[in-house]
């Protein structure tokens, strides 16, 4: 699919959600997983595919979410451990 990561981290599954759908319809990206946090009150939300595309779609869902994000990212070229991470994290969905 691609070699880079995206993450966006927003208050509220609601708001993951749409920022989600933001990203998916923006570009041409995969939803990798996502880690809830306290409760659900913090959620990151990662997805995975060409740079170019995962930043479009990071800067979108950062200006058209309905709630500001807390944080945001992306990782071009990610370390061997950062894959392994990440793979972790979404073997928990399954």
């Amino acid at each position: 699919m691609g070699n880079a990561y995206g993450f966006i981290e927003i208050e509220g599954v609601a708001a993951a959600a749409d920022t989600l759908d933001i990203m998916c319809k923006t570009s041409d990206i995969t939803f990798v997983t996502w880690e809830r946090k306290l409760g659900g009150r913090l959620v990151t939300v990662i997805v995975q595919g060409n740079i170019s595309a995962v930043k479009e779609a990071v800067e979108a869902a950062k200006t058209g979410a309905i709630k500001t994000p807390v944080a945001s990212g992306t990782i071009a070229s990610p370390h061997e451990e950062i894959i392994k991470l990440i793979e972790k994290s979404a073997s928990r969905l399954k």
